[in-house]
């Protein structure tokens, strides 16, 4: 047998072991089931239009510092700092892209990182390809943030989401902030599932509750409400600067096409416009229908980010498969993703959806539980 043979059953012994698990991971596509999984809150996936001319580009051709720079990118980034009140924004061409640029660069040793041990994968990833310290604080808890903030020296970088991806509560973002200006930490917060859905036009928490000034970065990714690609670190012309001569996932890649610039910008005139009350309102309905299924377990939130709680892998996945069968897309969020007992069916509600949507999901998903 090979090398190459050899090590290829090296791999499937690996998969083999995540199946015996219940983790392994499968591609599918929704096709003409109903969307209760994207982030695509209001749509704008599939209504963004926007006007090209015959020389617009639709390749990136090279990077941004070479070739890939155009007044499009510029554009962009001007409208996307100027709706979230920054001095400037720089654009990457994902959400895992950005933080990974902006936490792997931005801290050097003897830095500590302090994150909510609920942090996504992206920003873990660019702490670790950094040279800083890292440690954890409890969900959301104040009072290990603050015990953390009081043990360190030197320069202190804490970074949290504004709305959780697995769990969609809200970070105490106010006192987070006043708790990291005692302690002279910067705050870093990523924005991703409050971008479109907080604020008078959707321009997120940290807008709402006026802490621009407050924050050092804020990462705005548009793979959610706002239905495209790619992702912005907002903050200071300095940190832009810094971040174009840094960050080594904007430097090395080719840059996005103008063609997707434009749609950003797009995106953002329309984002005041979305249907934010209409999705509050669906968000209040499903909580209220829920409450009525004996038995259910579901988690506290307000955003479009709903779970109902399993507890076990198999019976997760089997959930999700069996709803597939009835005319749902929705997927299933297994340990260790999220923690062993807390595996769950992770519901996304859309301004589009409807309240027969929900009726008829729940109705399948109390057939399925018994």
């Amino acid at each position: 047998m090979s090398t190459i043979e050899n090590f290829n059953n090296y791999l499937q012994e690996k998969l083999d072991e995540r199946k015996s698990n219940g983790l392994i991971r499968t591609l599918t596509y929704k096709g003409d089931k109903i969307d209760f999984s994207s982030n695509d809150y209001f749509g704008f996936s599939k209504s963004v239009q926007y006007d090209i001319s015959e020389e617009t580009s639709f390749g990136g051709t090279g990077s941004r510092s070479i070739t890939g720079n155009n007044p499009e990118a510029e554009e962009a980034e001007k409208t996307v700092a100027d709706f979230h009140k920054q001095e400037a924004a720089l654009i990457f061409n994902s959400g895992y892209m950005a933080n990974v640029g902006l936490f792997s660069s931005i801290a050097s040793k003897g830095d500590m990182f302090i994150s909510d041990e609920y942090i996504h994968a992206s920003i873990i990833d660019g702490m670790r390809l950094s040279h800083a310290n890292r440690i954890k604080f409890k969900h959301n808890n104040l009072d290990d943030l603050e015990k953390k903030l009081q043990q360190i020296e030197g320069r202190k970088l804490v970074a949290i989401e504004s709305i959780y991806s697995m769990d969609g509560d809200e970070a105490p973002l106010i006192a987070i902030a006043a708790l990291c200006k005692k302690f002279d930490a910067l705050l870093i917060v990523d924005e991703a599932h409050a971008t479109g859905m907080y604020g008078n036009k959707g321009d997120g928490l940290v807008c709402k509750y006026n802490l621009e000034k407050d924050v050092f970065a804020v990462v705005y990714t548009f793979g959610k409400a706002i239905g495209l690609h790619g992702a912005a670190v907002t903050g200071s012309r300095v940190l832009r600067n810094y971040l174009i001569n840094n960050a080594r996932s904007f430097i090395f890649t080719t840059a996005l096409p103008p063609t997707t610039y434009l749609q950003i910008k797009r995106a953002y005139q329309l984002l005041p416009t979305a249907d934010r009350k209409e999705l509050e309102e669906l968000i209040i309905y499903f909580r209220t229908e829920i409450k009525k299924l004996d038995g259910i377990s579901f988690l506290e939130s307000y955003s479009p980010i709903q779970g109902i709680i399993i507890a076990d892998n198999f019976k997760a996945k089997g959930l999700a498969e069996y709803l597939f069968t009835k005319g749902f897309f929705i997927r299933a969020i297994l340990s260790p993703t999220v923690p062993v007992g807390k595996e769950r069916l992770r519901v996304c509600l859309h301004s589009f959806n409807t309240k027969q949507q929900i009726d008829m999901l729940l109705l399948e998903i109390k057939t399925f539980l018994g």
